[in-house]
């Protein structure tokens, strides 16, 4: 059981400067996209507005902070061992009470996970040692590069050697995950894979590799596109390749965001055909819908589908967005309506409020029915690189049974 120790921070102010190639970087007024969240008659939410852009708040106190840990630790009491995951919008390596905190969770016998830090406020190595001497069993580090300089010019690191220092001190003591955004031509190729020799030979336990994101269907919704000029994505199959062959060349566990998992198949883990036997375990399909998801996503899901769906009740329709949690109204307002069914099912984190949804697709005429499927469908590589094939399966089977359930119901056939 992990609780969250969410301390707060604002992306650009609170971790020494944007990296280059941040997601959040050139965001400027943050519009309210809308989204399940949102009052029934109104457009906009904290979570469609300052909360897509992680713009709520600078840090907290460590008292604030640990009153909310104490708060959920009395209502998981019995949930077994349980940790504190320490997050937040800023570089939490930057968070002025980092080591205050994780020593007044070490004395209520809570270990700490560090979340995602590109060590940005480490001007000491040794700070490495003290967290692991308050309890810090595990940290995501996006290293993005080993090579000091490269570090300095795109994660704008003022101190790279200490960070890459306190990189090999957690490597050595506790589980350390790194995580690299792959430019191409910057931090690919032989560079990526001198990183990973030295992360394999400093003992670290895996590698997660980011597909750069540049444009507004890669998922630039903030009105920020392109972070960098001049740079293009690699294709999602050539990043999936690229995964595949980082995986078979080291021992740790590397995987990929959006695609891939070589250890677990994921995502969608159950649309291999090797795995075919456990869609018996998804129900009966009785209702009629189109599933709307983004462009990565479609050929999967319509793979499983094929399979499962004898009457053809359901079809699936990518959008060019290429991450469904982040389709918009724009996505929407491109679709082909004569390829929609009277019933629709959106993704149940997509940015757009069900007032818009209904008018864009209904707008020739057939008044549709718009219903939201569970939030997500499979599991990222963030997550999965923790998980084995087992647990992957398994939970895509628990939420395809959610979208059936969203099927059957909002597309119920009247006999």
């Amino acid at each position: 059981m992990q609780l969250v120790a969410d301390v707060g921070g604002i992306p650009g102010k609170d971790c020494n400067g944007f990296c280059k190639y941040c997601y959040f970087r050139k965001v400027k007024e943050v519009k309210s996209f809308g989204c399940a969240h949102c009052l029934p008659n109104k457009i906009g939410c904290e979570r469609c507005s300052k909360g897509v852009s992680e713009t709520q708040g600078a840090f907290k106190s460590p008292f604030e902070v640990m009153n909310e840990v104490q708060s959920a630790l009395m209502m998981n009491m019995n949930r077994g061992e349980i940790s504190a995951y320490i997050s937040g919008g800023g570089d939490i390596s930057c968070y002025p009470h980092l080591e205050t905190l994780t020593a007044n969770l070490n004395q209520f016998s809570i270990p700490s996970v560090l979340g995602y830090t590109c060590g940005k406020g480490i001007t000491d190595s040794s700070t490495a040692s003290r967290l692991i001497d308050n309890g810090v069993k595990e940290v995501s580090f996006t290293i993005f590069s080993s090579d000091p300089q490269l570090r300095r010019e795109w994660v704008k690191d003022p101190n790279p050697q200490e960070a890459l220092d306190a990189c090999r001190i957690f490597s050595e003591s506790i589980d350390l995950t790194g995580a690299a955004v792959i430019i191409p031509g910057v931090n690919d190729g032989d560079v990526l894979r001198q990183t990973c020799n030295d992360l394999e030979e400093w003992g670290a336990k895996g590698m997660l590799l980011m597909r750069f994101a540049n444009t507004f269907n890669e998922g630039l919704i903030l009105g920020n596109e392109p972070i960098i000029k001049g740079i293009e994505s690699q294709p999602i199959e050539d990043f999936a390749e690229l995964v595949r062959q980082i995986n078979s060349e080291y021992k740790f566990r590397v995987s990929g965001t959006p695609l891939c998992d070589p250890e677990t198949g994921g995502p969608f883990a159950i649309a291999k055909d090797e795995n075919e036997v456990f869609l018996q375990f998804i129900k009966p399909i009785t209702g009629e819908a189109t599933i709307i998801t983004s462009k990565i996503a479609e050929p999967f899901i319509t793979k499983i589908f094929d399979k499962i769906d004898a009457e053809n009740n359901v079809n699936v329709v990518g959008v060019e967005k290429e991450i469904a949690c982040l389709i918009t109204k724009e996505d929407l307002e491109k679709l082909d309506l004569s390829e929609i069914k009277d019933a629709v099912i959106l993704p149940g984190r997509a940015f757009v409020h069900q007032l818009d949804a209904e008018r864009i697709l209904s707008a020739d005429g057939t008044d549709r029915l718009v219903g939201r499927g569970p939030d997500t469908l499979s599991v990222d590589g963030e997550l999965s690189i923790d998980m084995t094939d087992e647990n992957v399966i398994e939970r895509e089977l628990e939420e395809f049974n959610d979208l059936v359930d969203a099927i059957n119901f909002f597309g119920m056939r009247l006999i």
